[in-house]
């Protein structure tokens, strides 16, 4: 296996199992985000009402990605993302929406926030 590839699975376990990721995006300090994993991509949904803020993640944007332990809360990996917003109501939205929905416990409008 090279490099790159045990690189890749890495990231993606590491932040399949992890509750938060830190994100930090241009000029914005980082942020610990809740996510779901979905498709090889960190999954989140933010800056709308009742949601966590997304400051500095704009689509086609970069961001630096840090999963810590969820033992000992050290840095297990980071990594740069580039931010794609998915467009509402297209196929990869849905499904990333189910995703997400699936995960989220305390929703504030628990049915209709997918309509969000």
């Amino acid at each position: 296996m090279t490099g790159e590839l045990l690189e890749r699975a890495l990231v993606e376990e590491a932040t399949k199992k992890s509750g938060l990721i830190w994100v930090k995006g241009p000029g914005a300090a980082a942020r610990a985000l809740w996510h779901v994993w979905h498709e090889g991509a960190a999954c989140v949904v933010g800056d709308g009402p009742g949601e966590q803020p997304l400051p500095g993640l704009a689509d086609g944007a970069a961001a630096e990605v840090t999963v810590r332990s969820k033992d000992k809360g050290g840095r297990l990996v980071s990594w740069t993302a580039k931010v794609v917003e998915l467009t509402p109501g297209s196929e990869a939205w849905e499904a990333a929406v189910a995703e997400l929905k699936g995960k989220r416990l305390n929703a504030p409008d628990g049915e209709a926030m997918t309509e969000r």
